[in-house]
């Protein structure tokens, strides 16, 4: 199994729970980082998401770790902990506000610990103002920032599936957590690194708010499929094909060329792009008849042919046997599973080199008797 290495020898501690600090973590242990999970002798909560102490949710964002399991009001373990801080790069934690302080994890006494320390504290809306109290997930921070109303259709509203304000606020942590580490390289000092749920889904649904500065308009959800031309389209075999057409008019011609249908390049209320921007229902409506006379394979096959921008909404199942995905490598096996066998390789490659394998998420404290041994044998950071 190879591994990405451009983070070899950084050294984190994760006190992280659910998804947004372990999703944090697990993105710079994809990059080589030596992480540590520090949990409690119970567990994150989010092992036992489905029931048992190993669920597929806790084994998506905890994958490339080591496990200690540390009861933080027993004086031994926080000896352990305080050990493992001094020789720290990074400490990661996503408690709300407040709770870090209480359990000895604050800012301000682990960086007297460590001077060098990057500290990163997750929250789900910063860590003061009239929020700071409330208790937030996912959903929540999706509503708050306003990212929901320019994704959900108001007339059947529905939470999108995955949980992507949690996600999407880890992968902001770990682009902070790189700032951080850089300018350390520069200065010798670390620094408190703060992102909350709210900040981070506002700020990755910064084209709708440009849109309503430059033009003063509340932007809805149907504004950017309509501006880029984009549909989903249902098939002969009731799959669905979506389309993208954007804003090249050789797009709209091979579409065209695809569906056989020269009288829709005729139609004025489809001659141009703005024209088809105005009546996007009624082309939407005019594509659905016509999609409707042929399968997803025949669409693709077409479609393909007359270089349109497209792809079948693949079910996950789909997705795995998808010929691009094959020949990406973009499923890889998991080295000594604990349970599923394979799991999607980190997205990027450094020097045309990419990940062919990743470790399991750890069992609860999987590692903490080696990790115990070596602190207690030389107060290093332990080896791996």
């Amino acid at each position: 199994m190879k591994g990405l290495d451009v983070l070899k020898g950084v050294r984190i501690v994760e006190q992280g729970t659910f998804i947004t600090g372990p999703c944090c973590a697990m993105m710079l242990a994809d990059l080589g980082a030596d992480v540590i999970k520090v949990e409690s002798p119970d567990g994150d909560p989010y092992r036992a998401y489905q029931g048992g102490n190993y669920s597929p949710h806790f084994q998506a964002y905890n994958r490339n770790k080591r496990s200690l399991a540390l009861d933080m009001k027993a004086a031994g373990d926080r000896g352990v902990f305080d050990t493992l801080i001094r020789e720290a790069d990074v400490f990661i934690q996503n408690f709300r506000p407040g709770t870090a302080d209480r359990l000895g994890a604050g800012a301000k006494r682990l960086q007297e610990l460590n001077p060098k320390l990057v500290y990163c504290s997750i929250s789900g809306f910063g860590g003061d103002g009239p929020y700071v109290d409330r208790p937030s997930y996912d959903s929540v921070a999706q509503a708050l920032s306003g990212f929901l109303s320019v994704v959900v259709d108001p007339d059947r509203p529905r939470f999108l599936g995955p949980a992507l304000a949690d996600a999407i606020t880890g992968i902001y942590a770990s682009y902070g957590i790189l700032g951080a580490l850089f300018d350390r390289s520069r200065t010798g000092k670390g620094r408190l690194v703060e992102v909350s749920m709210l900040e981070a889904m506002a700020h990755f649904a910064v084209e709708p708010f440009a849109a309503y500065f430059a033009l003063g308009t509340v932007p809805k959800s149907a504004d950017r499929p309509r501006l880029a031309q984009a549909h989903i389209l249902r098939t002969k075999d009731g799959g669905l094909i979506a389309i993208h057409l954007s804003s090249l008019e050789k797009f709209w011609t091979g579409l065209l060329a695809a569906l056989n249908a020269p009288e829709l390049g005729t139609d004025p209320r489809f001659s141009t792009r703005l024209a088809r921007i105005d009546n996007y229902d009624d082309l939407g409506r005019e594509l659905d008849r016509r999609f409707q006379t042929a399968t997803v394979a025949e669409w693709v096959e077409r479609l393909g042919k007359s270089d349109v921008p497209f792809a079948p909404i693949n079910k996950v199942s789909d997705v795995v046997e998808d010929p691009q995905v094959k020949h990406l490598g973009l499923m890889v096996p998991v080295e000594n599973p604990h349970a599923a066998k394979q799991s999607v390789r980190p997205a990027v490659q450094f020097d045309g080199q990419r990940a062919t394998g990743v470790f399991p998420a750890p069992l609860i404290n999987e590692h903490g008797e080696a990790i115990r041994a070596q602190l207690a044998a030389s107060s290093h950071w332990p080896q791996r």
